[in-house]
């Protein structure tokens, strides 16, 4: 064949395979850019906008930084459903944290009789082994078991605090469950009383660290209350009750309702317990207090079945009958009513037989009146001074030409509901026995009622005056050893002991001021105290020694002139060995001539070679300067 006719076929064949290459890239153009338009359309529209869609080639290229595996996996199943699996490329990668978050640290502390469970998790600083060890010493050697688990994390902020507290309280819980956090302990323990409820209340509150909330719930068993005793008065400052007990809450809510009626306000001190003698106590305490509003003025004494009216001296015959006979025909069955209407009685020359008895803050008791022989008087001279000791208690009585029959038991009577209270008087006359005062017991009126309902009989009047002063009480706010020194630090500093020169007797301002500790301590819960004497360098040594001793116990006796009847006062000199300041000067001298007063400790509980262990539980010293 001829080059001239060569040539054009394979211009012409050249000219169509550039076009049909031409026209196939440019077809596979507008595929990627479809696919990857519609791939990142698609992603947009499920809401992945953190996605970067290219093209390359067929294939289409998926980027960015996935917020989840999750969404990573979802991205690619997108994207599938637009193109060929196979073309889509996955070049994602997934956000991980920063930091992988503590875990929430928690114990339970079970307790019961059979020992101590703990369970939970701990941060592996705590060491559980200390935990188990700390458990065991508070708990007597009482069986744990150890099912806890640690983590080495970063001990969160009170945690510490929060566990040491827990140890500390399960010691005094042998029934309880503590669940303890960094920021919480919640305590949950039964008591076998009322008073034991309210002791442990009150010293976990006080124990229970600073800025820690402690969530405490005691419970105790309701207490058999014998005689079942209700005892409510108006007079002319307001309507009370002396003592209140319930047995359901529908009988409580019964009494307080017909009280409230009554005009009774403020909060009611009714007590729920076991021991009622009918199951219509509260119709009846209902009734009986609504009877003594329609007296306006009376007393309603109930103990078990017998139901006590007093109206006050001077109420209308006619009222007080229709008011009897209303109650009569509203107590239930068995239920007795004794109703009385004082009169005035006509006085002898002699006056009418009276008995006085007062109790100072001190606990001294004071009784005065009138008794009939020497038998009636050795009988109440002895009681007396078995209920309040015998050397705290006097009597001075004279007879009376018209004692009642009983008197000597009324006037027992009084004295034993008496020393119910701590301080106040008591008034001992034939139509009344009252009893005026302050107590530490928030039960003291409800006894003093039981006391003389039972001894006095049905229908003998009677009115307690007694204030609960919570200062008196032993079981609520008690004072630490250390608390109690913190004050006496206070007076120390404010108001020196001094002596007369080179003499170990006090000058009138310190005893006045020691009168102001002895008060603080009388406040406290007795605990043993060494009270140490100082002096300067001047003189000789051996005399500075001795007077230093003589002031110490100087100190001790001051302090038992105001009636600190505590045992653990050690006064210990010291001489010039322990100076704290320069005694070349005489402000240091004067520094240096000092009491104090310290939290005693034995010499043999607190050897050279103790422990770190053994220093850590050592009792801190509190010291208050001359």
């Amino acid at each position: 064949m001829r080059l001239s006719t060569i040539i054009p076929l394979v211009v012409a064949f050249g000219g169509a395979g550039a076009a049909a290459y031409f026209a196939a890239g440019a077809a596979v153009s507008a595929l990627e850019r479809n696919s990857a338009s519609g791939v990142e359309f698609q992603l947009r529209l499920e809401g992945h906008d953190w996605t970067e869609v290219v093209a390359d080639g067929l294939q289409v290229v998926i980027a960015g930084e996935a917020p989840t595996e999750a969404a990573r996996f979802n991205a690619l199943s997108v994207a599938g459903s637009v193109v060929d699996t196979a073309r889509v490329i996955d070049d994602m990668s997934v956000f991980e944290s920063q930091q992988i978050a503590a875990p929430r640290f928690s114990v339970e502390m079970l307790r019961n009789d059979s020992g101590i469970s703990l369970i939970g998790l701990i941060p592996a600083s705590s060491n559980r082994e200390s935990v188990v060890a700390r458990l065991t010493r508070a708990a007597g050697g009482t069986t744990i078991t150890d099912l806890l688990e640690t983590a080495d994390y970063e001990t969160p902020e009170g945690w510490e605090e929060a566990l040491s507290y827990a140890v500390t309280a399960l010691a005094d819980l042998p029934r309880a469950k503590i669940s303890v956090s960094a920021e919480s302990v919640e305590i949950k323990a039964a008591a076998e009383s009322e008073q034991e409820r309210a002791k442990l209340q009150a010293d976990l509150s006080r124990l229970a660290p600073e800025g820690l909330r402690a969530a405490i719930a005691i419970s105790a068993p309701r207490p058999v209350i014998t005689p079942f005793t209700l005892r409510f008065l108006i007079d002319e400052d307001g309507a009370r009750f002396d003592a209140c007990a319930a047995d359901t809450d529908v009988a409580l809510d019964a009494i307080l309702e017909a009280s409230i009626e009554a005009g009774f306000e403020g909060k009611s001190d009714c007590r729920l317990g076991l021991g009622a003698p009918s199951r219509n106590w509260g119709t009846a305490a209902a009734a009986s207090i609504r009877a003594v509003a329609g007296l306006s003025e009376g007393t309603v004494t109930i103990s078990d079945l017998d139901v006590s009216l007093v109206a006050k001296m001077g109420t209308e015959q006619a009222v007080f009958d229709d008011v009897v006979g209303k109650l009569e025909g509203a107590l239930p069955d068995p239920f007795a009513l004794t109703a009385v209407l004082p009169v005035l009685e006509v006085e002898t020359e002699e006056g009418p037989p009276a008995f006085t008895a007062t109790r100072s803050p001190e606990g001294i008791v004071q009784m005065r009146g009138h008794l009939g022989d020497e038998l009636a008087r050795t009988a109440v001279e002895t009681y007396a001074l078995s209920r309040f000791g015998a050397d705290l208690a006097s009597l001075s009585a004279e007879p009376h030409s018209a004692l009642p029959q009983g008197w000597s038991l009324r006037v027992l009577a009084g004295l034993a509901a008496f020393s119910e209270v701590q301080r106040g008087s008591l008034e001992v006359a034939t139509d009344n026995l009252s009893i005026d005062g302050t107590t530490g017991s928030t039960e003291a009126r409800a006894k003093i009622t039981q006391i003389l309902s039972d001894e006095l009989g049905e229908g003998q009047a009677f009115s307690i005056r007694v204030a609960y002063d919570e200062r008196l009480d032993p079981t609520a706010n008690i004072p630490t050893p250390e608390e109690c020194l913190e004050q006496v630090v206070d007076i120390t500093t404010e108001r020196k002991l001094a002596f007369e020169p080179g003499s170990a007797d006090l000058d009138s301002n310190s005893l006045e001021t020691l009168e102001a500790v002895a008060t603080v301590l009388k406040g406290c819960p007795e605990f043993e105290i060494s009270i140490e004497g100082h002096t300067d360098s001047q003189g000789r040594e051996i005399m500075n020694l001795s007077l230093s001793q003589e002031r110490a116990e100087a100190v001790v006796e001051a302090l038992r002139a105001e009636r600190l009847p505590w045992a653990g006062l050690y006064p210990q000199g010291f001489g010039e060995t322990t100076p704290i300041a320069d005694n070349d000067t005489e402000e240091g001298r004067e520094a240096n001539r000092r009491i104090e007063f310290k939290l005693f400790v034995p010499q043999e509980e607190a050897p050279e070679d103790a422990s770190e262990e053994a220093e850590e539980e050592a009792p801190a010293e509190e010291e208050a300067s001359e």
